[in-house]
């Protein structure tokens, strides 16, 4: 089997490129979801159930595309087919989307049409994403793939950052950040245009600048030959991964459904801490709405600069436990920064944490996967331990908010002590020598 080759910062860049626009479309999700159903109407306690969607989608997308790519040879490439054609269909939904409440529809039926539009645009999303970790995966070797996965960190915060802030600044320059009681803002409806806008364009970027490696040297580098790759089982495959695999698997358990609750949340939580206030329907809630869309931004950015520090570390698994252990402080000050420019502190906090989410668990993955082959079929099912957290999450969310007092600043507590024990699970890791 032959070295993969070091490839050019630029390479690298190119690669992972189009992500920059799919991490636009999923922030735009995951800031605004909870504010257009709650504007359209929906109630606190059944707001996780909404949520249930976006992981089980993945779930179940990822894995699909993830093996199904394994065993496609285009001359258009081997994994690019795939975000091409989920990028178009989130294109499309993200236009539908935002319009749920303003087509004249019954609270029922615009429920059910959101809803119908939220599992598309998951689809797609997934779709689109999951291209990106399977071509570092075939195409980098292991010293550049902690480099690799750091520049797709980095592009999957800058694209939130920029998704995030949308609804404030088009706010700012005069669009209507108020609507009739059902009515999702133009501002909130405005930033899912151009976001599906820039996806398209992004992803149109990567078509053309990426090239895969057609069989024959795709076989040159990498141990198992197509043909053994062609006969995934999915079973077989999970029987047979690497200790690590589960182990890491388990951090992500309580990382990612401590982030389901803050995404489901922590809206109304800046709003009642800040703004003295859970009604949808005023002028003050869509605000703190729009400060947390900037919250978020702050937190990518946070997440920027601490991907940059974390190959300082020089051990990985001790990085991936301070960052985690920063971001479930982060979480427990939220309900203690009454002052919406003290919220900065909390958030930044959390941008370490999830700085190592999207890095560290994918750089030891792969590292452990090495020669075990079905690369692409072993990063869908490991998607996984992203998804089946957050539906676990979604559907207790409710009955823990009641058991709690029914106030979603005290989600922020669960979403904390999760990542607290989630930290302490990093240590079961062992690192493949």
């Amino acid at each position: 089997m032959k070295q993969k080759p070091d490839l050019s910062f630029w390479k690298l860049w190119n690669l992972s490129f189009g992500f920059f626009g799919v991490q636009i479309a999923y922030a735009l999700q995951s800031a605004n979801i909870s504010r257009i159903f709650r504007t359209l109407g929906a109630d606190p306690h059944d707001l996780s159930f909404f949520w249930i969607l976006p992981p089980l989608m993945g779930i179940l997308v990822q894995p699909i595309i993830g093996t199904l790519s394994d065993r496609t040879w285009t001359r258009f490439g081997r994994r690019i087919p795939y975000l091409f054609v989920g990028a178009t269909m989130a294109v499309a939904v993200m236009c539908l989307l935002p319009n749920s409440g303003s087509l004249g529809l019954s609270i029922s039926a615009v429920m059910i049409f959101g809803l119908l539009m939220l599992m598309l645009l998951d689809t797609s999303i997934n779709m689109a994403m999951q291209p990106f970790k399977m071509m570092v995966g075939d195409m980098v070797n292991e010293k550049q793939k902690g480099k690799a996965y750091s520049i797709q960190s980095f592009l999957c915060n800058a694209g939130s950052v920029v998704g995030f802030i949308f609804p404030f600044v088009f706010t700012w320059i005069g669009l209507s950040n108020t609507a009739p009681e059902g009515v999702v803002p133009d501002s909130v409806i405005w930033s899912f245009y151009i976001g599906a806008a820039i996806l398209i364009l992004c992803v149109i970027y990567t078509t053309m600048k990426v090239k895969e490696w057609p069989p024959q040297e795709y076989a040159e580098y990498n141990p198992v030959s197509e043909k053994n790759e062609t006969k995934a089982n999915w079973f077989v495959l999970l029987k047979n991964a690497p200790a690590a695999f589960w182990r890491i698997g388990l951090v992500q358990f309580f990382c990612w459904a401590g982030m389901l609750y803050m995404w489901t949340y922590v809206v109304d939580a800046v709003s009642l801490t800040v703004w003295d206030t859970a009604d949808s329907a005023t002028a003050a809630y869509q605000e703190a709405g729009n400060w947390t869309g900037v919250l978020y931004a702050i937190q990518a950015l946070g997440s920027v600069v601490w991907a940059t520090l974390i190959p300082r570390f020089g051990n990985i698994k001790k990085a991936y436990f301070i960052s985690l252990l920063l971001a479930g402080i982060g979480f427990i000050l939220i309900p203690f920064c009454p002052d919406k420019y003290m919220q900065i502190l909390p958030f930044l906090l959390i941008g370490c944490g999830w700085a190592a989410m999207l890095a560290c668990p994918f750089t030891l993955v792969t590292n452990a996967l090495q020669g075990y082959g079905h690369m692409g079929a072993y990063l869908g099912l490991f998607n996984g331990t992203i998804c089946l957290p957050q539906i676990v999450a979604a559907v207790l969310g409710g009955s823990i908010l009641k058991l709690i007092g029914s106030s979603q600043s005290s989600m922020m507590y669960v979403a904390g002590a999760l990542f607290f024990i989630g930290s302490l699970c990093v240590f079961g890791i062992k690192q493949k020598k």
